[in-house]
């Protein structure tokens, strides 16, 4: 079960990083749509698992490497902003959350 400092560090860093990949994305990931689905903070606030879902770009995967090879980047922009909130600026993790494509599949699947 998460602390409460947990779910509110999950909230911001969720909430945070879903502006810097809506007004990076064209620059820092040759555009597309990158959603910030979860946010994980670890008990001691050090890193963050964050669930990436990418729309609007037909390599994904190139797209998810992208990202995970400016994650230092994303890290320091991150800092910027919730540097005065934050003591640590968590060690990011990213995941690609396939989560929604697999319901569109079931849904198209149940249509037919």
């Amino acid at each position: 079960m998460e602390s409460l400092r947990q779910q509110k560090v999950n909230k911001l860093l969720a909430k945070e990083l879903a502006e810097i990949f809506r007004s990076e994305a064209r620059s820092l990931f040759g555009g597309g749509f990158i959603t910030v689905t979860t946010v994980r903070v670890s008990p001691d606030l050090s890193s963050a698992k964050a669930y990436l879902s990418i729309m609007g770009n037909k390599d994904k995967k190139a797209v998810f490497k992208l990202i995970t090879d400016q994650t230092s980047v994303i890290r320091k922009k991150l800092g910027l902003i919730v540097g005065k909130q934050l003591r640590i600026v968590p060690e990011l993790m990213f995941y690609i959350d396939d989560s929604l494509d697999y319901a569109m599949k079931i849904e198209e699947l149940l249509k037919k």
